[in-house]
């Protein structure tokens, strides 16, 4: 049977090259990017899904009226397995189907959404296109392993759900986040889903948690004054700068545990973005805002972190006598999906047979839809064989990784090793 599977796999190369092309040839683009939403990606591939076979399909659609035809799809295949039921678990692959746009087309050396293909020494066969590894390797991969099944007539062991996500790039409100809130039912807490979104270039990499992620915006408000009497005002930058400062030291020494699981094995708390505040040098700001990446280990809660937060603030209220407000741009908590989940221990056993690599559990900086269903209780990994040229320009997918993960894939379909 396996061989079988994996014979089917290897012949479909041209099968994988048509559908990276025509996916790519729709751009997925969120509105929040100035695009027109997944609308005509999902169409299409709604279409090509059923004329190859894979008929069970239902769409969710997240209303949205700034895309296209108002709504952001989801879509969800369904392959019936032998072992079906209200009580059974089922495999999940999800995939998402929005892209991020090109950025400067003059890096590129092709057209972004012309998927090109390149056979060269060290890389091998690949594709070359905005999309074709993130998240359309994922995809492809998926659909590929499910067409193993569908097109020999092999049933396998577990239902298999293909989900095709939504807005994946732009924090899932209108993806997975949205069906979460608006279909919880779709889900069952016996599920094992997996997410071919992240890895690494060996394929030994399986994530399995992720820090908490704050993302915080700091206002700090004095008095503008010049520069020759700043007695008569207060100093809004210098105040802000000392929060900055004093927000990264006395909260990675309050939240200073170490965790080997994540690289780097410790909370962060970075002060990245600086919004301009007065336009000349010889002004004392009365207004500042900077923002800071917080990426926490699970075992602090974020309502800890941020009442932490308002202590270090009042104190430079105090110490200067400006105000200082905060809002949030991202907040999430993430449980972690046990090393030693099924889900884990046998996909660790797959992969290292296909790929020949000792497998790791890991976990990671945050920001994955994997998060999102945990929270759930629902055991979900991060994985694929990936080269990380995701949002660069001259993207690429190797043949090698679409096929090498597609056979990871219908082994776990299969229930098999």
């Amino acid at each position: 049977m396996k061989e079988k599977i994996f014979d089917f796999i290897e012949k479909n190369i041209p099968l994988v090259r048509e559908l990276e092309t025509e996916l790519s040839k729709r751009p997925a683009i969120s509105p929040d990017s100035g695009g027109e939403g997944e609308k005509d990606k999902c169409d299409f591939l709604r279409q090509w899904l059923c004329e190859h076979g894979i008929d069970q399909i239902e769409q969710h659609d997240a209303p949205d009226p700034r895309a296209k035809g108002g709504i952001r799809p989801n879509l969800i295949a369904t392959i019936p397995g032998r072992e079906d039921g209200p009580d059974k678990p089922r495999v999940w692959i999800m995939s998402h189907i929005d892209v991020v746009p090109p950025g400067d087309i003059n890096l590129w050396e092709t057209d972004p959404w012309t998927v090109v293909w390149k056979d060269d020494a060290p890389l091998g066969p690949r594709l070359i296109g905005r999309g074709v590894e993130d998240n359309q390797q994922g995809l492809v991969s998926s659909v590929l392993a499910a067409l193993a099944f569908t097109e020999q007539k092999i049933t396998p062991r577990l239902t298999v759900k293909l989900l095709f996500a939504a807005d994946e790039e732009m924090g899932s409100d209108y993806g997975i986040s949205w069906l979460i809130r608006n279909r919880r039912e779709l889900f069952r807490a016996s599920d094992m889903v997996l997410i071919p979104d992240s890895g690494d270039e060996t394929g030994s990499s399986i994530e399995i948690a992720e820090k908490n992620l704050l993302w915080a915006k700091f206002t700090t408000t004095g008095k503008q004054t010049h520069g020759a009497h700043p007695d008569q005002g207060i100093n809004a930058h210098l105040a802000g700068a000392d929060l900055a400062v004093s927000l990264h030291y006395k909260l990675s020494e309050k939240f200073s545990a170490r965790d080997p699981l994540f690289d780097p094995d410790y909370s962060t708390f970075q002060p990245t973005k600086k919004e301009a505040n007065v336009p000349n040098i010889n002004t004392i700001p009365g207004d500042d805002v900077f923002y800071m990446d917080m990426r926490i280990l699970p075992q602090y809660p974020v309502n800890l972190v941020l009442e932490e937060i308002g202590r270090i603030m009042a104190d430079i209220e105090a110490k200067y006598g400006v105000s200082i407000g905060y809002s949030l741009a991202q907040k999430m908590e993430s449980q972690p999906t046990s090393a030693d989940a099924p889900l884990v221990k046998h996909l660790s056993r797959i992969i290292e047979g296909v790929y020949q690599v000792k497998c790791k559990p890991i976990g990671i900086g945050g920001g994955t839809v994997g998060a999102y269903l945990r929270n759930e209780g629902i055991d979900s990994v991060v994985w694929c064989r990936i080269n990380h040229t995701a949002h660069q320009p001259n993207e690429y997918a190797l043949i090698a990784n679409i096929l090498g993960d597609a056979k990871v894939m219908a082994l776990l379909m299969l229930g098999e090793e």
